[in-house]
């Protein structure tokens, strides 16, 4: 057993798809998708205490979350499987906007398994919390893994990919999505054709013509076929867009929406923060709206909590 009691100022990190293409669909509905997710420094934050009666506890420090959230279940499914009698206190400081295509709700999952991997003493490996964060939400294994990534299939297939360090303003719309919605309407993309990530081929020398490298995804590559179906959805999502197109010369949705970023220059990012280099954007933005000029992470935070 841990001897630790608590652990602090946990972070959960955002993500941000920077392209999104739907290539295919299976039998059973799920779509086949390819994307690109970067690690954000826009967080929540997670503070977590054992507790010794085994009972799982959740209290809120920001805005109000479902009752049974993914924090809980990803608790109660890691107690579960363990087989341990150990409970925890589980705060979080809820700081990413909800309905938003960054993945918080997921990213509070997997820093609280990392966090209760270690408070309880458990060790177990990465590839151990990686198969019981897919039994969670497409999204948890990839925070779990720590690392920027190629993603494929319905999003189990990571591969780690090392993208340059970037700035990102990230804007979001009161407006909330329903990822469902988007992906059941008629009029979604669904045969995208599929590309390779360069060097992901072993043996392979020559790059196919359909090859795409770390470098080109960074510099803006491929769309999210997403996009059209949110935008005619809901015209918060267009006029987002078109605010960090007019300001930055570039925009695109993340996810199934309904946040918006654009990439960012240095000589922009001290324009934007009017030179003081704080991370804050967004000050201009209508009411209701929410904004950050955020950095990209090249890896989790907490990504050395397991092996």
């Amino acid at each position: 057993m841990s001897g630790l009691r608590a652990l602090y100022e946990l972070p959960a990190p955002a993500k941000l798809n920077l392209f999104l293409h739907v290539v295919g669909r299976r039998a059973d509905g799920l779509h086949l998708l390819q994307s690109a997710f970067v690690l954000i420094d826009w967080c929540d934050t997670l503070h977590v205490a054992r507790r010794d009666d085994g009972r799982l506890l959740r209290h809120d420090l920001g805005m109000p979350l479902p009752a049974d959230d993914l924090c809980l279940r990803a608790a109660r499914a890691l107690q579960q499987a363990a087989g341990t009698g150990l409970g925890a206190d589980l705060w979080i400081d809820k700081r990413l906007p909800a309905g938003a295509g960054m993945g918080g709700g997921s990213s509070d999952a997997a820093t609280t398994l990392l966090a209760l991997n270690r408070l309880w003493g458990l060790h177990w490996p990465r590839a151990r919390l990686l198969a019981l964060a897919a039994t969670l939400g497409a999204d948890v294994p990839f925070f779990v893994g720590g690392h920027n990534a190629f993603v494929e299939g319905i999003g189990e297939r990571l591969t780690p990919i090392d993208l340059p360090s970037a700035r990102y303003a990230v804007i979001k719309p009161p407006a909330a999505l329903a990822t469902a919605e988007i992906f059941g309407s008629p009029a979604l993309v669904r045969d995208t054709a599929p590309v390779i990530l360069a060097g992901s081929l072993a043996g392979t020398d020559a790059p196919a013509a359909n090859a795409v490298t770390a470098a080109a995804i960074a510099a803006g590559f491929g769309r999210n076929d997403l996009q059209p179906v949110a935008e005619a959805c809901c015209p918060e999502v267009s006029a987002a867009l078109q605010r960090l197109q007019a300001r930055f010369g570039n925009s695109r949705m993340t996810g199934s929406g309904s946040a918006v970023f654009a990439r960012v220059g240095m000589d922009e990012a001290t324009r934007a923060t009017g030179g003081t280099g704080a991370i804050g954007f967004g000050g201009d933005l209508p009411a209701g709206w929410v904004g950050r000029l955020c950095r990209s992470l090249a890896s989790h935070p907490l990504r050395d909590w397991a092996g």
